[in-house]
């Protein structure tokens, strides 16, 4: 029983384990919610990182759905990048992460505003909590990067 006991304790440590967590505030002592900071490296804009804060409920079956996301120039963003995404208005997913049991998403899409060169990292969730999708945008502009291409002007 006791190694049962253990065994049990020991995988619930290491489901709050992530590599890609670089923060975790607790909301103190009575209650089992804490804010964890993840961070992501978009895998094809690999000169953007996001972070992402988010409420998450330890021991419970569902986490809540509020989120915030930030991202920035960390690194070169060449031509060859931007040319290798999803351009559509809707974008692409880069990022997913289950949040609950009851089939509800995390999802971080990059879309790209080409009239002003500026990536859009909006993050949301897949279910809707308390009359509303929970949703956070950031912006990461070209503006200063190789991908950055000077505005045609007409003489």
């Amino acid at each position: 029983m006791r190694k049962l006991l253990l065994a049990t304790c020991f995988s619930l440590a290491l489901v709050g384990c992530s590599d890609d967590e670089v923060g975790d505030v607790s909301l103190g002592m009575f209650t089992l919610k804490d804010i964890k900071i993840s961070k992501l490296t978009d895998d094809k804009v690999l000169g953007v990182t996001c972070h992402i804060a988010s409420i998450e409920a330890n021991l419970s079956f569902s986490d809540p759905s509020d989120s915030s996301i930030a991202c920035r120039q960390t690194g070169e963003i060449t031509p060859a990048m931007i040319a290798t995404i999803d351009k559509s208005s809707s974008g692409e997913v880069v990022f997913r992460k289950s949040k609950s049991i009851f089939f509800k998403t995390m999802k971080v899409r990059r879309i790209y505003d080409a009239e002003n060169q500026t990536l859009m990292y909006v993050s949301y969730t897949t279910k809707e909590t308390n009359g509303s999708f929970k949703h956070s945008l950031s912006t990461v502009p070209l503006w200063g990067t190789q991908a950055y291409v000077e505005p045609q002007t007409s003489r």
